[in-house]
Parts: structure tokens; C-alpha cells; sequence
């Protein structure tokens, strides 16, 4: 049986550098787009601890919820800001696991793989003037206007592009964190607080490891009823569980459900809740 621990597993997605980049055919690759618009294939990285019997590792349903839209690349010019999502994970006995993700951004070290997005590009480009060289009777004219298409176009296609000489790139990455139960709020703020320690000059007090060893080892789910607070890298984190009498957790803010879908459409969905119709939400 589960011990009742707050976090089940850490996991970490990116890019596997002995395996390169591979198109990533799940979330719809499309040749005619710029290599940095492409998505490839991301892979499970690691994983701590490798498996507890309670709640046995799913490595494909996890790498693929952590990096719904697979790796993704941007250089210098782009923004690179830190984007946090949260899944679940449906099992054919019912029960249910929550996972809750950070996507950052980190420079590309592997010289191979700064040269196959290098490669990738010219061959983009050599294909695209070869679709849009203009015949040899309209070439004139283009000359003369100014203003032929294969040109313009080439050039806005070349304006995103990468060059090894000049260009620092980057790859998509992301920490998760696996658990019983939905403490969205408290997984986002440990996420968050393990990235900044990361990504900031002055080390944190303890290694990150121990961070990581606390989360999964030490910190206990809350009885029904109670709160928990904990150290982070950076701050106390504190979350509540409610008891049998109160409505179920939902640790999601009702606001962004009005921002996202409307007062009316919340209303109207609302409507069909309660007349029990079927709902079918499709995003992008």
C-alpha cells in the first residue's frame, strides 16, 4: 500500500543527445516549416526513484504529457519563459496519478546537435529556392519590379533562421513531479523554486539533491482535514487538504477557466453539466 507520501517520483524530459534529433511525428511534423518550428522527439532524461510499487512508472505516458508538443528549439532572439502545465494519468482500474511540469529553456552544449540543426537549414533553404525559383521567362520581369516572390518570401523565411557562427540555441526542458494527489499550487512553487536555484548565480544553501530527497522522502501527504507547510529551496510551501465533509480538492484557479473560455460559455457549460449532456473541450 502507499505510504502517503507527498511526491512519487522527479522526473526530468529533454533532449537525449546520443540519439539526436528525431521528427517527432505524434505532435504533427510539418517538412515545409523552418527547422526551429519543427518539433522532435523528447525523451525521459532520468527519473528518482526508478520505481515504486505502489505507483509503477508509465515512461511513455509520462514523456509524452510532460512534452506534449515534443522538444522544441529557439535562439537568443526568442522568449524563453518558463511554462508550467499539469496532467493526469487515467489507469484501466480507474485510479488515477497527477503530474505537474516546468518547460524551460537551456543552451545547446552538444556541438552535433548545433550542427544538425545547422544542416537542417540548409537543406530547408535549398529545397525552398528550389520550389521558388521563378522560371527563366519571368525572371526579367521579377528583376526589373523588384518585387518577386520566390525572393521576398525566401528572405522572411530566412529571417528566423539559425546560423552555428552566430546564433546561440536552445532546447526545451522539463522537471515533473509525480503524486497522489492534486497539490497544483505547492508542485508549481517547488518546480519553480528548483529551476530559479538552477538558473541563478549564487548556489542555493543545500545541494539540489537534498531538495529533491526531502520532496520525495520525507514530506508527508496531509491527513484529511489538515494543512502542511515544508521548506523549499527558497521558502516555506504550504498546502491544505480538505476533509471528507468539504468538496473535493481542486487546487486550480476558477478564474482562468472565465479568462479562457468566457462568462458565457462557462455558463453554458455549466447548463450542461447539470442537465448531464456530454462535454467535449478540444484545444490545440
Amino acid at each position: 500500500s502507499a505510504p502517503g507520501r507527498f511526491a512519487d517520483y522527479f522526473v526530468i524530459c529533454g533532449l537525449d543527445t546520443e540519439t539526436g534529433l528525431e521528427p517527432d511525428e505524434l505532435s504533427g511534423e510539418n517538412f515545409e516549416q523552418t527547422p526551429l518550428r519543427r518539433t522532435f522527439k523528447s525523451k525521459v532524461l532520468a527519473r528518482y526513484p526508478e520505481n515504486v510499487e505502489w505507483n509503477p512508472f508509465d515512461q511513455d505516458a509520462v514523456g509524452m504529457l510532460c512534452m506534449p508538443k515534443g522538444l522544441a528549439f529557439k535562439t537568443q532572439a526568442d522568449s524563453r519563459e518558463p511554462q508550467f502545465h499539469s496532467f493526469i494519468i487515467t489507469r484501466e482500474d480507474g485510479s488515477r496519478t497527477f503530474g505537474f511540469s516546468l518547460t524551460f529553456f537551456e543552451e545547446v552544449t552538444s556541438k552535433q546537435i548545433c550542427s544538425a540543426m545547422q544542416t537542417l537549414y540548409h537543406m530547408h533553404n535549398a529545397e525552398y529556392d528550389i520550389l521558388r525559383t521563378p522560371p527563366t521567362k519571368d525572371k526579367e520581369s521579377c528583376s526589373s519590379t523588384g518585387d518577386c516572390n520566390g525572393t521576398s518570401v525566401s528572405k522572411l523565411q530566412r529571417f528566423n533562421s539559425y546560423d552555428i557562427s552566430r546564433d546561440t540555441l536552445y532546447v526545451s526542458k522539463c522537471i515533473c513531479l509525480i503524486t497522489p494527489m492534486s497539490f497544483m499550487k505547492a508542485c508549481k512553487k517547488v518546480l519553480e523554486q528548483l529551476h530559479q536555484a538552477v538558473t541563478s548565480p549564487q548556489p542555493p544553501p543545500l545541494p539540489l539533491e537534498s531538495y529533491i530527497y526531502n520532496i520525495l522522502y520525507e514530506v508527508p501527504l496531509p491527513p484529511a482535514g489538515r494543512s502542511l507547510k515544508f521548506s523549499g529551496v527558497y521558502g516555506p510551501i504550504i498546502c491544505q487538504r480538505p476533509s471528507t465533509s468539504e468538496l473535493p480538492l481542486f487546487d486550480f484557479p476558477v478564474k482562468e477557466v472565465f479568462e479562457l473560455l468566457g462568462v458565457e460559455n462557462v455558463v453554458q457549460l455549466f447548463t450542461c453539466a447539470l442537465l448531464e449532456f456530454q462535454i467535449l473541450l478540444y484545444s490545440q
